[in-house]
């Protein structure tokens, strides 16, 4: 993530969110996963997709965002953003994400859990912790 600066994040992510991060949050986000993977656009030298995952490099991992800008989507980019995180975590005995139903087909290599599934979201904390 050395190559890259907030200003290529320059908008379109963090879609319906009503209090995204910022595109230095943004930034600080991939940098600071276990791992992150990044699709530019190499005309605009924009960030087009990416993909993080949180992990403790020995057990379980979770891919928390995975984004595609609308205007690129259908063209394989978040399946290979998807098969890179797989292929980073291919020792590892969990890989769990979460997605919206309506994505469901493009999940549809993971296989579904049958538990609950309960979670807490603090949306007035979904720009990011700020760095003070």
């Amino acid at each position: 993530m050395d190559n890259i600066c907030a200003e290529m994040l320059s908008g379109g992510f963090f879609v319906g969110w009503p209090n995204p991060p910022s595109k230095e949050t943004h930034l600080r986000i991939l940098q600071n996963a276990w791992c992150s993977y990044i699709a530019i656009d190499s005309e605009t030298n924009a960030v087009v997709g990416f993909i993080n995952c949180i992990s403790d490099g020995i057990l379980s991992a979770y891919v928390p965002l995975l984004e595609v800008l609308p205007e690129y989507q259908g063209h394989g980019i978040g399946k290979r953003l998807v098969q890179l995180i797989l292929d980073e975590t291919k020792d590892l005995y969990m890989i769990d994400i979460a997605h919206d139903e309506n994505r469901i087909g493009f999940y549809a290599q993971f296989k579904p859990h049958t538990g609950i599934l309960s979670y807490f979201r603090n949306y007035q904390s979904q720009s990011g912790k700020s760095s003070l």
